[in-house]
């Protein structure tokens, strides 16, 4: 019967953290009329199980092959420090003419830095979402991947995706990832998307990876490329100086913004 209990309970805790993205454990242990260290407890059992990545005072939900955030909870976590990020990837186009912009919020905040800029470029993305906000700008060439869109981010998957993303050269190439980690690389969920991700790798002379913290050490279902793979990773200041510094040893620079 306590068994039981526990794993109810350790359910409850995962279903709220997906719901929210961020849970904490004075909360918790109110809601759920146990203790705070017992809410602990339930916390580092469903870490180990790769389910949460804990926090000081919490846990986040870690995406997998059977869960992904959409567009709309991501939009509403850690927003201060996804601005921040995209503010430094402009300063990495370089003379670049020619961007891919993957899927995910992050990226559609870089979209909304370039239309800012103002500077001619070729952008490529298979984000609906960015593409509707980089077309507002008469000095940026707007080029949509065709394909299956997902609801969960509105980006475009499948063999017209990447068909068309193979045949073309891209200076720069600014992705996300729902995971990265020293030992497994960048990572997806959803086998669909981690295919144009590895095949924008492929065809970019450049690569950026853009993320907030929670996204280091964390692996998901699908790999698809190496941390030496990119040029740059730019995150937030959560993450400590010297996890960053495990990363760069890889070969990338780290920028902490």
């Amino acid at each position: 019967m306590t068994i039981r209990i526990a794993d109810e309970r350790r359910r409850r805790i995962l279903e709220r953290a997906r719901g929210a993205g961020h849970i904490e454990v004075t909360d918790l242990a109110q809601q759920l009329d146990v203790a705070a260290e017992t809410v602990r407890r339930d916390l580092k059992v469903l870490e180990e199980h790769g389910l949460l990545r804990r926090t000081h005072g919490g846990a986040y939900p870690v995406e997998s092959a059977g869960f992904e955030s959409n567009l709309a909870r991501r939009s509403a976590s850690f927003v201060a420090e996804k601005r921040r990020i995209a503010e430094a990837t402009i300063d990495q186009l370089g003379d670049a003419e020619t961007v891919f912009l993957d899927e995910g919020f992050t990226p559609q905040l870089v979209a909304e830095q370039l239309v800012a800029l103002g500077r001619p470029l070729s952008v490529v993305t298979s984000s609906l979402t960015s593409a509707a906000l980089l077309a507002a700008s008469p000095a940026l060439t707007v080029i949509v991947l065709g394909g299956r869109v997902r609801g969960h981010t509105l980006g475009a998957v499948d063999h017209w995706a990447t068909s068309m993303l193979s045949d073309l050269v891209i200076d720069l190439a600014v992705l996300g990832a729902n995971g990265l980690s020293t030992e497994r690389g960048l990572s997806t969920p959803d086998p669909a998307v981690a295919a144009v991700k590895k095949t924008a790798v492929a065809v970019s002379r450049r690569r950026v990876f853009v993320g907030i913290h929670t996204k280091f050490g964390v692996s998901s279902f699908c790999r698809f490329a190496e941390v030496g793979d990119f040029e740059v990773l730019i995150t937030d200041t959560l993450i400590p100086a010297h996890e960053a510094h495990r990363y760069a040893a890889l070969g990338p620079t780290v920028i902490r913004v």
